[in-house]
């Protein structure tokens, strides 16, 4: 639901707003702003797949939650290294929760 949330936002929400609330956007083009909520949205729907059909949406949710664990962990070096600690965190607790949810379902 977090990347839904996020995704949406990026997505919706002028850049002047995102610039407010994180920071980073500041120093990115708005075109890769939005582009990063698409992609955002697209995985975390991905990651629901399965509660439409199980033998359909199992790829689905494991590509997915490999792309987010993907996205989570080059946004969370991107943070540390721009020294943006409260956004480091925060894909660090991500990667907690997108993690388990990967190893979990790959033998299932």
């Amino acid at each position: 639901m977090f990347f839904i949330a996020a995704g949406y936002a990026k997505l919706t929400e002028p850049m002047t707003n995102l610039i407010t609330l994180m920071g980073w956007p500041a120093v990115a083009p708005e075109n890769m702003v939005r582009g990063l909520g698409m992609v955002e949205l697209v995985l975390a729907l991905g990651v629901l797949a399965p509660l439409i059909s199980w033998r359909v949406g199992r790829p689905l949710l494991l590509t997915s939650a490999a792309g987010l664990i993907v996205l989570e962990s080059t946004m969370l070096i991107i943070h540390a290294l721009s020294q943006d600690i409260g956004l480091a965190v925060v894909n660090l607790i991500l990667l907690g929760f997108t993690l388990p949810v990967l190893l979990g379902r790959r033998t299932a």
